[in-house]
């Protein structure tokens, strides 16, 4: 069941693969999520020492679920991964150029995962194409939809 989707992501980058990663959550975040007081939108992962973080994950606090802990609604937060699939993204991060984006938040067996692609990014006039793809898309959609009454 999916939480949030970044559909930013999609729009400025090619996807070439996904991977499923868990999160290193505190409690009043992961009542803030079920709530659905985040937003994925402006966050990035990067590699630091053989590690996966994901930055700029923003995270509203809920004013009920925390007492004795200031929450950091922009911390810094661990990817959790096997360690071969961690390798694996990092020699694509550090060999080909690629970026790793985070996708799209949802719940896996009552657990948060986060799903990060391996990214290329698109130029401007890759994203144009896209734009006028989807509207010729939409156009014949609609021209079926017509015809059909």
């Amino acid at each position: 069941m999916s939480i949030t989707v970044n559909k930013k992501a999609f729009h400025d980058y090619f996807i070439e693969e996904k991977h499923e990663a868990g999160i290193a959550l505190e409690g009043w975040e992961v009542k803030a999520i079920r709530a659905g007081r985040m937003n994925i939108k402006e966050s990035y992962v990067i590699i630091k020492g053989g590690e996966l973080f994901l930055i700029g994950m923003h995270i509203t606090p809920l004013l009920t679920a925390f007492t004795h802990v200031s929450p950091d609604p922009t911390r810094t937060r661990k990817l959790l991964l096997h360690e071969r699939e961690i390798m694996k993204l990092i020699g694509k991060v550090e060999r080909a150029g690629y970026a790793l984006v985070p996708l799209d938040l949802h719940f896996t067996r009552g657990r948060i995962k986060l799903e990060i692609g391996l990214a290329k990014g698109k130029k401007q006039y890759d994203k144009r194409a896209d734009e006028l793809e989807k509207d010729s898309k939409r156009e014949a959609q609609r021209a079926m939809k017509v015809h059909q009454r």
